[in-house]
C-alpha cells in the first residue's frame, strides 16, 4: 500500500474504513473536474491533514481533502472529522454508536472518505 493510499485510509476514518458518495449537499455523488482537485483549499481537515505529519500529506493532498469535504460535509462534520487526527479512538466511538445523528454522520463520512480517496490519488 502506497503513501498517499494509507494517508487517504486515515482520512477516511482516522486509519479505520473508508467510505462513498453523496453527501452534505444531497448532490448526488461529489465530481470535481480534474482542475479542482489540484486547488489549495483550506480548513479545519486540511490543517489537520498538514499537521498529523505523514510522509503522503501535501498542500495538494491536504487542499483536495478539504475540497472535497466543502462540498460534502457541513462546518460541524468537518470539525468532527478533523478531530479523528488527534483522537482516531473517537472515530471508532462514533461508527459504533447507536445515536441516530452518529449513523448520520458517519454515512456522510463514509462517503466523503471514499469520494475523496477516489478524487485525490496522485
Amino acid at each position: 500500500m502506497n503513501t498517499l493510499s494509507r494517508c487517504v485510509i486515515l482520512i477516511s476514518i482516522a486509519a479505520l474504513t473508508g467510505c462513498g458518495g453523496g453527501g452534505y449537499k444531497k448532490a448526488g455523488r461529489v465530481v470535481l473536474p480534474q482542475s479542482q482537485t489540484s486547488m489549495s483549499a483550506s480548513g479545519p481537515l486540511s490543517r489537520a491533514c498538514l499537521a498529523s505529519g505523514r510522509d503522503a500529506a501535501s498542500r495538494q493532498l491536504c487542499g483536495c481533502i478539504q475540497a472535497v469535504a466543502d462540498m460534502s460535509l457541513s462546518n460541524r462534520d468537518q470539525s468532527l472529522a478533523a478531530s479523528f487526527y488527534d483522537d482516531p479512538h473517537r472515530a471508532q466511538e462514533i461508527r459504533q454508536s447507536d445515536r441516530a445523528s452518529d449513523e448520520r454522520f458517519w454515512r456522510k463520512y463514509r462517503e466523503y472518505g471514499e469520494t475523496a480517496e477516489a478524487l485525490c490519488r496522485g
